[in-house]
């Protein structure tokens, strides 16, 4: 019989051990299931606004509205800037599948030339920030709007978009005072604020346009819209208006303007009217110019070479960057600086010979006319521009004193409240020199300075300026070319003005008057040609500077010279002399003396603005061919 077997099986321990694991299995349930529930308590909850916000992106999405520019008039109410509808290509990189496709489908089918694809795609990369569109090419034709749009399913992210484009009415006769508008560069990019500038392609490159780019921008707007999968806008969803820029109006008259370009008649060379009671910037006119309107959609490669490399510099801006030597137009400066610090007095007398010597110096500093004047006394020195005069008076003064003087009259420095890229030109001293040259100043440099020759150089800008302090018997208001900006009017006393210049005799300053009188109407006069049948009192002074320098016994023929190297005509003046209105400037490149061809050009503008702009047509300019008498 077989014994009952022993059994290994223990029932409660596997019943114990069944028990444990499957509490073990509903408790990482139960915490999975926590973690699962927390996870979405945090998305649908905490990070509601977050989601909700990428989701509307799929359908909802936020595009700038860039302002409307400000125009910019002239004193009278005439249209210097306006704004023109056009049509414009943009990109949004982000919606766009193959960008080298895209834009290689760009360039085939608006058929652009091989020198602008490399400037039409390195536009497509610049940008402000994400979704922002890129401006590709401005100012479509009919025809290449029609090909864009016939193929609009083929260029995801492409739009032609209709906005207001920068026009200049009077581009030549304007480009250099209101410079002009430009696409925004990679560098420009980098400064701006990208929320004010969302959507705006262009900003003021140079001139008025460039100073009073704050004003004439204004502030960004934007929308919010709803678009379909394809990007289609379906509904507008909400609104904030831009500010349009603020309108400018200039204290320029644009028939003086434009009369001052006529006058030079395409001779290098610039002219400058300033109102010397209120220092507003009556004229402003550099020659050659420029076609502004090029700049403004983006000039192409072989019309910007041909502007740089032009041998007479159009894009040069002569009135305010422009340094040449002053010439006798100096001599005036030099008599209130005399007289007030008691060197000379009106009436004394020296003695001409037809040059001047210093102690112990063999050289001889001569005199225009070579066998001299004979007694020149203040008022005569003046009005013949008599050199020997002046360059005692340089010696007695030095040029310590000399600078000193000048300076207070704005050489040497920025004079302009409102002027972008004006030079200082120079006015120069021992400092200077020394730290130029490493030498010492020499007593014959002095003299040079005192007839407005050597290392004095000036700019129109400056000479009208100085000519409008000496008609307001030394007051200084800074010149301006703002008028208003928006509805208010711009001050007449601006930071920065000099000090007025003071004399302890007010009465010297009739005594330079009469002198400079006499240039014009005197028997003597430099220019008393430009000065016949005058309607009223002008006061001027003529100027011829040297280009290159001439030996001690030289004398100057412009016939063996070429013509860039001819002197300069320059001539400064202001009228009416007991109601000072116009203070003018006038040089012209290589033409020769000052008096025969400078002063006509400034006689012009005094009687257009004294006598003609409210009575037709200007009248020609007095200009002979021919050296007057009294030439300096």
């Amino acid at each position: 019989m077989r014994q009952p077997r022993d059994t290994l099986k223990n029932t409660e321990q596997e019943l114990r051990i069944f028990r444990w694991r499957s509490l073990l299995a509903v408790v990482v349930v139960l915490l999975l299931t926590g973690l699962l529930g927390g996870r979405l308590a945090y998305l649908q909850i905490v990070q509601h606004e977050v989601y909700t916000t990428r989701s509307e992106k799929n359908r909802v999405r936020v595009e700038p509205l860039p302002p409307t520019r400000g125009l910019i008039y002239d004193r009278n109410g005439a249209l210097l800037a306006e704004n023109r509808p056009t049509y414009n290509l943009t990109l949004v990189r982000e919606r766009v599948d193959d960008l080298d496709a895209t834009l290689s489908l760009l360039v085939d089918l608006l058929e652009l030339p091989e020198d602008r694809v490399a400037a039409f795609r390195e536009r497509s990369r610049q940008r402000q920030r994400p979704f922002q569109p890129a401006l590709l090419m401005s100012d479509l034709d009919e025809e290449q709007i029609a090909r864009l749009a016939v193929n609009r399913h083929r260029l995801p992210g492409v739009e032609v978009q209709a906005q207001l484009l920068r026009y200049y009415p009077d581009a030549e006769i304007m480009s250099h005072v209101l410079g002009y508008v430009g696409r925004i560069n990679a560098e420009e990019l980098q400064v701006l604020d990208a929320g004010n500038y969302a959507g705006t392609h262009f900003i003021g490159k140079t001139g008025v346009e460039r100073f009073y780019e704050e004003a004439l921008h204004g502030q960004a707007g934007l929308r919010k819209v709803e678009t379909n999968a394809r990007g289609r806008v379906l509904r507008e969803l909400g609104r904030t208006d831009p500010v349009p820029g603020q309108n400018l109006t200039l204290t320029l008259d644009k028939g003086l303007q434009r009369l001052a370009v006529d006058l030079l008649d395409g001779r290098r060379g610039a002219i400058v009217a300033v109102a010397p009671q209120s220092g507003e910037i009556l004229a402003m006119a550099s020659v050659p110019g420029f076609d502004t309107n090029q700049f403004v959609t983006g000039i192409d490669l072989a019309s910007y070479r041909a502007l740089q490399q032009d041998i007479d510099l159009p894009l040069f801006n002569r009135a305010i960057r422009g340094s040449y030597p002053a010439g006798s137009t100096i001599k005036p400066f030099m008599a209130i600086t005399g007289l007030r610090d008691g060197e000379i007095t009106p009436g004394e007398v020296i003695y001409d010979p037809g040059y001047y010597q210093l102690p112990n110096d063999s050289r001889r500093y001569r005199n225009w006319l070579r066998w001299g004047h004979g007694r020149v006394d203040l008022e005569r020195a003046l009005a013949v521009s008599n050199n020997t005069y002046f360059y005692s008076l340089a010696h007695e003064l030095g040029i310590d004193q000399i600078h000193e003087s000048l300076s207070q009259f704005g050489f040497g420095r920025r004079v302009a409240a409102d002027v972008a890229g004006e030079s200082s030109a120079l006015l120069p001293s021992r400092e200077w020199k020394r730290e130029r040259f490493n030498q010492p100043w020499y007593p014959g440099e002095t003299l040079s300075v005192g007839i407005g020759q050597g290392y004095l150089q000036i700019t129109p800008l400056q000479l009208a300026t100085a000519t409008a302090v000496l008609a307001n018997r030394g007051d200084w208001i800074k010149p301006r070319l703002a008028l208003e900006i928006g509805d208010e009017q711009v001050p007449t006393e601006l930071p920065g003005t000099p000090p007025d210049i003071e004399l302890d005799n007010p009465g010297w300053w009739d005594r330079v008057y009469s002198g400079m009188e006499k240039v014009l109407s005197g028997r003597e006069g430099t220019a008393r040609r430009a000065g016949a049948g005058l309607e009223y009192r002008m006061a001027g002074k003529s100027g011829t500077a040297q280009v290159f320098s001439l030996g001690q016994d030289e004398k100057y023929n412009a016939e063996e010279l070429k013509e860039r190297l001819r002197d300069h005509a320059l001539f400064m003046a202001f009228a009416p002399v007991d109601d000072p209105q116009i203070a003018v400037s006038v040089i012209v490149e290589n033409a020769g003396g000052g008096s025969s061809h400078a002063a006509g050009l400034a006689r012009a503008m005094a009687d257009y603005w004294l006598l003609e702009r409210h009575h037709g047509e200007p009248q020609e300019a007095a200009d002979d061919d021919e050296t007057s008498e009294g030439e300096d």
